[in-house]
This record gives C-alpha cells, structure tokens and sequence, in this order.
C-alpha cells in the first residue's frame, strides 16, 4: 500500500510569511565584513591607483557614491556618480539604484558563461573608517547588481575624514580622504599630467565619467 503525504497549509502559509518577513526586512539586506570576506571577492592590484583615479574623475563629497566597472586588465570601462538619497539603508534599493547606473553606462555580460569585467564601489561618506550597516547595505546592493548584470562582484571601498579602506581587506590609505582635492603635484593646483605608464589612473583621466 502506497501513502502519499499531502503539504500542509499551515506549513505552507508560515514559510511564505517567513519568505516575506526577510524580503521585507532591511536588516536581512545586509552582508558582513566576515561574510564579505569569505565571498571571495578579487583584489584589486592596486587599490590606491583606482582611488585616486576615480577620485580625480567624479570628485566625490559624502554621500556620493561611484560605481565602476574594470576590465580583466584593470583597466576602467566605465564609471558613474550619483548622490545617494536621505533614506533608510537598505540593500535592496542599493542595488536597484546601481544597476539602473550600471544599465546606463555599460551593456550587460549576461550571455557570457564567466563574467569577465568587474564592479567595484567607491562611497565617499561622513563618520569614520569602520564598517557600518549602511556599507554591509551597499556591499549586498552591489553582489547583487553584478549578478543581475553579468559582472564580477568587485571591491567596496569607503572614503571618510580618515582617508580611503577597502573593507574585508585591510588595505587603505590617508589619502585621499572625504575632503580632500583631486591629487596635484602643481603647487598652483593645476590638474596632475596624465601618466605615462597606463594603468587606471590613465584610463580613469582620459575617459568621460557618466554622471
């Protein structure tokens, strides 16, 4: 004899409540220094040269937030600037945010089996270096919107009054910080002479930011 085994309603009312409650729920748009550490996110190989590249093209104050997109070279694809509204943090509006700047400035990867080109974020803020829930929101904001795109998930990197921190990598730097002025080696202020070398601080000058 044969028993089947019939769902039950009440089990199945309950997990689609649970369902919505963590949809529903900011706190559950949020990943961890620890988990973003063990996401397995590429280094970037020179951190500080993308910082001040970026840096020198969008010009950022707190509450200005860049996404970029680098190459498997890293070199820079393309990038945009946006202001990030008075609101709650939440991961899930992070994310559509980014992808609708991301949608603007570069095609997707989608058909792509591995995607080759990589995201990385620069949010420029008030406060000090150390992890906040707002960049626990923006890091699942931007995992999340390079799934959608066909990109690499790439580094989240702060700008405060305490300088520049890739966050879940321990690298960082005094300079440059929230406040400070694009990188000049002029005494008149004079914007700094493209590199020779290459590299994406030379890409970042010669390309047009989308703003």
């Amino acid at each position: 004899m044969t028993f089947g085994f019939a769902s039950s309603p009440v089990a199945s009312m309950s997990a689609s409540a649970d369902l919505s409650a963590t949809s529903a729920n900011p706190l559950a748009r949020v990943l961890e220094p620890a988990e973003w550490a063990a996401a397995g996110i590429p280094l970037l190989r020179n951190p500080r040269e993308v910082v001040v590249g970026l840096h020198g093209l969008h010009r950022p104050r707190p509450s200005t937030v860049v996404v970029a997109v680098l190459d498997p070279d890293e070199q820079l694809r393309a990038s945009a600037s946006f202001t990030r509204r008075q609101a709650p943090a939440d991961g899930w509006m992070f994310r559509n945010s980014l992808l609708a700047q991301l949608r603007r400035v570069i095609p997707h990867d989608l058909r792509r089996r591995t995607p080759v080109r990589t995201a990385v974020l620069l949010h420029c803020r008030e406060g000090d270096a150390r992890w906040t829930e707002e960049d626990g929101a923006w890091m699942w904001g931007l995992r999340d919107a390079c799934t959608l795109h066909g990109l690499r998930c790439g580094s989240y990197i702060t700008l405060t009054r305490d300088g520049w921190q890739v966050l879940g990598e321990g690298r960082g730097g005094r300079r440059p910080d929230s406040q400070s002025a694009p990188e000049s080696t002029d005494p008149m202020g004079a914007p700094p002479a493209l590199p020779r070398t290459g590299g994406v601080a030379s890409e970042v000058m010669h390309r047009a930011a989308a703003r």
